[in-house]
């Protein structure tokens, strides 16, 4: 049996971005990923071992949003590939990082990439 675990809207301070003030400065960043994942053996033995633990997980994004990238598919494709070599039973999932507000020069309520493997 596959299941989906879905982070949703995980909120972080990150320097991504191509201006240098952008990098300096930082923004609030928007994570928000479903990973697919067998759960038979956590849903017959109720044990976290034998699940795909979330709090891990948040962690995991959070190292590779701590490394300043300029691009949004950059920091987004580095977090997939982390997960996948962490966590090698994730079939399939899908990631949208959003930064909150873009300096653009105009109000939107934010700018994001999706990926979905």
């Amino acid at each position: 049996m596959i299941g989906t675990i879905e982070i949703d809207s995980l909120r972080l301070h990150a320097h991504h971005g191509v201006a240098e003030q952008e990098r300096i400065v930082g923004n609030i960043f928007e994570v928000s990923v479903s990973l697919d994942y067998p759960i038979d053996i956590a849903a017959e033995t109720d044990k976290i071992q034998h699940t795909l633990n979330y709090a891990a997980v948040i962690q995991l994004i959070k190292k590779e949003m701590a490394t300043p990238s300029s691009l949004l598919e950059n920091a987004a494709a580095r977090i997939v590939k982390a997960l996948m070599k962490e966590y090698p039973l994730i079939s399939g999932g899908k990631i949208k990082l959003t930064k909150v507000s873009p300096p653009c020069g105009v109000e939107v309520k934010g700018v994001s990439i999706i990926l979905n493997w």
